[in-house]
């Protein structure tokens, strides 16, 4: 929480000292957070400017929570590299994402998740309903961002004991997408927005071999990646069974 440009400049600052990889920020309400309205933007343009500058400075990135259309164009104009969401993004918004060279996470698997166990978990009915709203934008998003060319990585957002259903956004945006493109979010996309290509998503000398041997063929079946490890018969972390 930070308030001005100079206060961001320093909790940027801060957060990269300590290791940070990239920056996130919230440049729209949540549906997790109570106060928030999903449709209202969050930072003046200053201050997302500021945290621009100093990620940028230092040789990494920012990322951006949002959810609305104005929050998205304003994120990949002041120069965000990564929109987190992006749910309920329209034609017009994914060309400029496409057009600013920006990625964008969408997050299915949370949406779900909420809509399917927030009430058990305690969610507050205000919380649900926000999910509830953002839940046939969701998916329309994929085919949206699709056709106007946005590079989209892979992502879950879940939050706490819902960690066990990080798997399920494979099945979830395979009813939507090609499988390919989905495997492509995961590993080479991902690895672009991350500034690790070669080194992770590949499979080449000189990468990390984080490998799976999957049971099946996932481009025929994606539920193949979403069966808690059961249909991954060899897993290597950078080399090592």
């Amino acid at each position: 929480i930070a308030d001005g440009a100079d206060a961001v400049r320093r909790a940027v600052r801060e957060e990269l000292r300590r290791g940070a990889s990239h920056i996130k920020i919230m440049a729209s309400g949540g549906v997790a957070s109570p106060t928030d309205p999903l449709d209202r933007c969050q930072y003046s343009d200053a201050e997302i400017l500021a945290a621009v500058d100093e990620a940028e400075r230092s040789g990494h990135y920012v990322a951006a929570h949002c959810h609305p259309n104005e929050a998205i164009q304003r994120a990949a104009a002041l120069g965000i590299r990564s929109i987190e969401h992006a749910t309920l993004v329209d034609t017009p918004t994914a060309d400029f994402i496409a057009e600013k060279g920006a990625f964008a996470v969408p997050t299915m698997a949370i949406i779900t998740a909420i809509l399917e166990e927030g009430q058990r978990l305690g969610f507050p009915q205000a919380n649900l309903d926000k999910g509830r709203h953002l839940g046939d934008a969701a998916i329309q998003s994929l085919t949206i961002m699709k056709q106007a060319g946005v590079k989209m990585g892979f992502g879950t957002d879940l939050l706490g004991p819902l960690h066990t259903r990080q798997s399920t956004e494979f099945t979830l945006r395979g009813n939507v997408l090609p499988a390919i493109d989905v495997l492509r979010s995961a590993c080479t996309i991902n690895a672009e927005l991350l500034q690790q290509s070669g080194k992770l998503g590949c499979i080449r000398e000189g990468a990390f071999a984080d490998l799976l041997i999957v049971d099946g063929n996932p481009l025929e079946d994606l539920s193949l990646l979403a069966a808690s490890g059961e249909k991954l018969s060899v897993i290597l972390h950078a080399g090592r069974f």
